[in-house]
């Protein structure tokens, strides 16, 4: 099926993007900065893109409030890619051999907890696995131990619709905080945790470029087994560049933090995601077919889970809502039901547009 218009896309990820942002990048496409050139076809190390780096660097460092004693990699993998460079770089600091925690709250960090296990003890401190993932263990419950190298959550998992409201307290212990799902939704106290990371393609650009703010003290202290590409302290002093870099995706990055930064920045986007959100949980939750099952004060801004309660209507309630310009609204397959997920770049519009026809899908059901 084709469309004449842009579709509103409830895509995990890749995720919709800025209008705005995709209309600039396709003006410059064949010549860029007057060129003749596209920006995909210059040197990495050439003046012009280092400048396109370091700016989106700035901008980023800007927008999250990044203090100088964090650095800023640009990197390649992804957020399973970090799942391996997180224990290679810091099991080493814990006391009694390599030793990490994890929280478990969904699909992906159960991802990060299962991959460290080939590097050290992964414990696992706390997991809502018997919950179905439909909720966040009570900080109270969580088995930490006393000698972990770091302890490891993710913020926001895509899959099954659960946040974390706040950052959780973890004592003196370097926190390392998946926000693959969330970066730049709301605001957020860098100095909370030792390592932050997230690939872009959820809340920022398109994916290929993976970004991972480290705190300096936990550079250089990497197993002799590191590859080259997961050394942070390598990337960090080379520009992210020991081999070339996703240059099209850090510049499409620029873009969309220029763009955050034209809206009014994070604080005025976390309003906006929170007035998104409560409009949608709140029709579900006065609905008779529609129902969302995580815990109330752990439901996810960015991802929208939600069931049929007569799940026999969940083809035709996917090709009608596909019909209308409603897209990528099925969930995942681990989690089955639906998912809307509505990034930064989820206009209110979409999100009204999507409740109304909701509205009158359980009208005629």
């Amino acid at each position: 099926m084709s469309f004449d218009r842009r579709i509103f896309n409830f895509a995990a990820g890749p995720a919709t993007l800025p209008e705005e942002v995709l209309k600039q990048a396709a003006d410059e496409m064949l010549n860029w900065r007057g060129l003749g050139t596209s920006v995909m076809e210059i040197s990495h190390r050439s003046k012009e893109f280092m400048e396109v780096y370091e700016e989106a660097v700035q901008d980023l460092r800007g927008l999250m409030n990044i203090p100088s004693n964090y650095e800023v990699l640009l990197l390649q993998g992804g957020g399973l890619g970090q799942n391996a460079a997180i224990p290679m770089n810091l099991m080493p600091l814990a006391k009694n051999g390599p030793k990490a925690d994890y929280i478990v709250t969904g699909v992906w960090s159960e991802k990060s907890y299962k991959e460290a296990q080939k590097y050290g003890v992964a414990n696992l401190a706390a997991s809502s696995a018997a919950e179905k993932f439909n909720t966040i263990p009570p900080r109270s419950d969580w088995k930490l131990s006393n000698d972990a190298a770091y302890v490891l959550y993710c913020a926001n998992e895509t899959i099954g619709g659960v946040e974390f409201a706040d950052v959780p307290d973890v004592g003196n212990v370097p926190l390392v905080a998946d926000i693959s799902s969330n970066i730049l939704s709301k605001e957020m106290d860098v100095t909370k945790c030792g390592v932050w990371f997230g690939g872009a393609q959820k809340n920022i650009g398109p994916s290929g470029v993976t970004i991972a703010i480290v705190r300096k003290d936990l550079l250089g202290h990497c197993m002799g087994i590191t590859p080259l590409i997961w050394d942070w302290s390598i990337q960090a002093g080379t520009q992210s560049m020991i081999n070339t870099p996703p240059t099209f995706s850090i510049y499409m990055a620029g873009l969309g933090f220029k763009w955050l930064l034209k809206q009014g920045g994070v604080k005025v986007i976390e309003k906006r995601n929170q007035e998104k959100a409560d409009l949608l949980y709140q029709f579900l939750d006065q609905s008779s077919l529609y129902e969302n099952r995580v815990a109330k004060h752990c439901r996810s801004r960015m991802n929208v889970t939600f069931f049929l309660k007569d799940e026999s209507l969940n083809a035709e309630f996917l090709a009608q809502s596909h019909a209308a310009g409603l897209v990528a609204l099925r969930g995942h397959k681990a989690a089955g039901g639906m998912r809307a997920s509505i990034y930064n770049a989820m206009p209110l519009e979409g999100v009204k547009a999507l409740i109304e026809f909701m509205r009158d899908f359980e009208r005629r059901a």
